[in-house]
């Protein structure tokens, strides 16, 4: 290990023991204790949830069964927060309250009435003490917003000693957040802490000097997280998305109520929507980079219907390193950055240069994805660079990830820099040619990638080279494989034409031909992790070449129907 490396360790190292000192600081003891005090004799307004109900879940849960996070849970009359829980995954989904939406499809008083019995029974076994899964940050966050946009539902004829336990409630975890919001690792948590107390600081009774403050903070975390470009600063597609279900409601809540909206939130949520459709593929899917994983297209359309920026999509985000080229309804995203910092990285993969590509309603190459529900260890190996659809090194990813358990699974190394730029080129839009240098310092070579579409927008040509930062080819005794990945999507039928083609045929009939004369393309087995459904297996395409012999493949997509 090189001394940078040694020191860059060291630095997140002290910083991560920094912020936990400080949180357990500002935490003390008796925390519990410290976070009591009055509750609210009543509550304004329920902001509203743009998320889509699905009234069998509303019915399973009738029935003592909670579908949640791909597993179902019986409770048989029990109490589902004294139980073991089947999966981290689902331990989050079941404190954060979110499934509580569903119950508004049911219109039955019976049913109203065993949400409450749900509800309380939170309150008796995790209301009174903090601790746990059920006391972090983000989920409390998500519950507080969960809480205050279906109180309607909850306090439906509701008898009086309940209708206090909840506000109480409601008040006590306020205020614990508003405690801990600063020490919250940085990113989407923290922004969604801020927007949970400005939700709080309008929907309960508050003075006026707390809801000013509410929306200073508020604004102060949107200028930070939301880039120019109008992409959030963990450079995941989707968490534009999650936020902007949020966001939305919190605008019109300010409206509603006739306070002062926030300095920073309309500019923000006005940028964030041309960077949403950036990522949004003809088919109404959106791209797969940096933890993304599936979006069905009522989450989508749920947020899209309020975009009043129109337009086209741009052709790039600066900010946020991503570069788009689009012609005749085939479009292909490339990701041409790195994490914006280490405490940003959390959720990031080492899939620099990797890209998709989709054709009308259909995506053919995409990105391995991150999975919706499964376990850690899916998780971290969708973060791989073997997991997206670039080139690898000797079946190293080109960024590392740490395996601390104190640092968390940030990128401690690997990418530091990526150059890109765009050509015109004739009769066809722009190609964007772009490097990195996350295998310089193990094997002393760069990857550069170029891709264009031509006029028609039938054919997506794609060049990878590897060479040495001198900008020379590998030398002779350099003894790296590569092996380059087009990762496809599993409603895509493969069908082997030669050594290097390979047909690529949609539901629809419509059919590609990939072509790369400089290696065998081979059909492997491969895995999709962002399936709606869960894990899925599907196909991938690999090259595999020697570097030192052959530095260089160039490679084609040609629309054949």
């Amino acid at each position: 290990m090189q001394i940078s490396d040694r020191q860059r360790l060291l630095y997140l190292y002290a910083r991560e023991g920094w912020r936990r000192f400080s949180r357990r600081l500002a935490l003390g003891r008796n925390t519990a204790f410290r976070f009591t005090g009055t509750a609210p004799d009543r509550l304004i307004v329920a902001p509203t949830d743009l998320r889509a109900v699905d009234p069998f879940v509303a019915q399973e849960i009738l029935q003592g069964r909670f579908p949640l996070a791909g597993r179902v849970l019986e409770t048989e009359g029990e109490s589902p927060f004294e139980m073991d829980l089947p999966s981290h995954e689902f331990a989050v989904r079941l404190h954060s309250f979110g499934w509580v939406r569903h119950m508004r499809a049911s219109k039955e008083e019976e049913a109203f009435a065993h949400l409450r019995h749900i509800v309380n029974d939170w309150m008796a076994t995790h209301g009174r003490y903090i601790g746990g899964i059920a006391w972090d940050a983000d989920i409390i966050s998500q519950r507080l917003i969960a809480w205050l946009s279906h109180s309607p539902i909850i306090l439906r004829n509701a008898e009086h000693p309940f209708y206090r336990r909840f506000l109480k409630s409601l008040a006590f975890q306020v205020r614990y957040l508003r405690h801990i919001t600063d020490t919250t690792c940085d990113g989407e948590a923290r922004l969604r802490a801020r927007i949970a107390l400005a939700m709080a600081s309008v929907a309960m009774p508050a003075s006026e000097a707390t809801i000013r403050k509410a929306a200073r903070n508020l604004d102060v975390e949107l200028d930070r997280q939301i880039l120019p470009d109008g992409g959030h600063s963990s450079r995941n597609p989707r968490t534009g998305l999650e936020l902007l279900i949020d966001l939305l409601p919190l605008r019109q809540t300010y409206v509603n109520l006739g306070h002062e909206v926030p300095a920073k939130l309309i500019p923000c949520i006005d940028r964030m929507y041309p960077a949403l459709r950036f990522f949004r593929h003809e088919g109404g899917e959106l791209a797969l980079f940096n933890g993304a994983t599936s979006t069905l297209a009522n989450e989508l359309m749920a947020v899209l219907r309020y975009d009043e920026t129109a337009g086209a999509p741009f052709k790039g985000l600066p900010h946020l390193q991503y570069e788009r080229l689009a012609h005749n309804n085939v479009v292909v995203i490339m990701d041409t950055g790195k994490p914006l910092s280490p405490e940003l990285s959390r959720t990031a993969h080492a899939g620099c240069l990797s890209f998709e590509m989709s054709s009308g309603r259909h995506r053919f190459v995409i990105n391995s994805g991150s999975p919706k529900f499964a376990g850690e260890r899916f998780r971290q190996l969708a973060r791989s660079t073997a997991a997206h659809s670039t080139v690898t090194i000797n079946d190293r990813s080109s960024s590392r990830l740490s395996q601390s358990g104190f640092l968390g699974p940030i990128v401690t190394g690997g990418v530091s820099k990526v150059a890109v730029r765009r050509e015109e080129r004739a009769g066809q839009p722009d190609a964007v040619i772009a490097s990195h240098d996350g295998y310089t310092q193990v094997f002393g070579l760069q990857h550069e990638r170029d891709i264009s579409i031509n006029g028609q927008g039938n054919a997506v040509r794609g060049r990878d080279r590897l060479f040495q930062p001198d900008g020379s080819e590998p030398a002779e005794t350099n003894s790296a494989v590569a092996v380059a990945r087009f990762h496809i999507h599993p409603s895509i039928n493969l069908r082997q034409h030669s050594a290097h083609e390979v047909y690529l045929s949609a539901p629809d009939g419509e059919v590609w031909l990939f072509t790369c004369r400089d290696g065998e393309v081979l059909v492997e087995e491969d895995i999709f992790f962002a399936d709606p459904s869960g894990v899925r297996k599907s196909s991938q395409l690999t090259i595999t070449f020697a570097v030192a012999s052959q530095p260089e493949i160039q490679w084609i997509f040609s629309r054949e129907a």
